[in-house]
């Protein structure tokens, strides 16, 4: 029986209606792995997490999680199952207080609430207010607490950074170092700013037009910048994977 946290993905073709925007997409995460989703705009890294989820059609191939086909799974199960989702949207109900956000998640486990304020001090002093009265910075902290509190073995995030101040970023960069250290969760990260990225998880890979084009180790893509830069430019019409 493969981990808790385990996600395999063989042969995935997937997409939106008749559109498939995914082909021939393998990976293997195990439990506890980080893994960073690079590439252009529009080459399909927030389909991966969508499809993962459960959000999109899935055309072929085979997607496991914790031992188990998941391909035909709803996301409701899947969640169920163990997989937090963050979307680029956050999505948090905005007429909703902070607490009844994280309430409308929770299921037993290691993340309640008080665990999610302590991650998060600025949202325990925000607790009584609903979700159109936080700041940008505020409503990302409540979409990945919401997702904690679903208790999960992987989280997937799209974008965590994305539009936020660096005061705040640097808040979400100490508590995602926590929940790699203390809380040993898989984690799927999809993020623009590649160094970034890189720098918090521990492998990689580029998508172009639906397919990956690189596999490897994030150190060896950081150590790298030209190779880096090459391969997140890399042109629609080059043939083929580089690894």
């Amino acid at each position: 029986m493969s981990e808790p946290g385990a996600l395999v993905l063989t042969d995935v073709a997937a997409g939106y209606g008749e559109t498939t925007v995914l082909e021939a997409i393998g990976l293997d995460l195990p439990e506890s792995a980080s893994l960073a989703v690079l590439g252009r705009n529009g080459v399909g890294k927030t389909t991966l997490l969508a499809t993962i989820m459960g959000h999109t059609r899935l055309r072929s191939g085979s997607i496991r999680f914790a031992d188990r086909e998941i391909g035909t799974m709803s996301s409701f199960r899947r969640a169920r199952l163990g997989i937090g989702f963050v979307p680029q949207e956050r999505e948090i109900f905005r007429s909703l207080t902070v607490t009844e956000n994280l309430l409308v998640a929770a299921r037993a486990g290691r993340w309640s609430m008080d665990a999610v304020y302590g991650l998060f001090p600025a949202l325990a002093e925000r607790r009584h207010h609903r979700g159109d009265q936080l700041s940008g910075g505020e409503q990302q902290m409540l979409a990945i607490g919401r997702a904690l509190m679903g208790n999960p073995t992987l989280l997937l995030m799209d974008e965590p950074f994305e539009g936020l101040a660096p005061v705040i970023v640097d808040t979400l960069l100490a508590a995602f170092e926590r929940l790699r250290r203390e809380e040993r969760l898989a984690l799927i990260l999809v993020e623009q700013h590649a160094r970034l990225a890189l720098e918090l998880t521990g492998q990689a890979i580029v998508l172009d037009r639906g397919r990956i084009v690189f596999t490897g180790a994030s150190h060896d893509l950081l150590a790298a910048p030209d190779r880096l830069a090459a391969l997140i430019s890399v042109a629609a019409d080059r043939p083929g994977a580089i690894r």
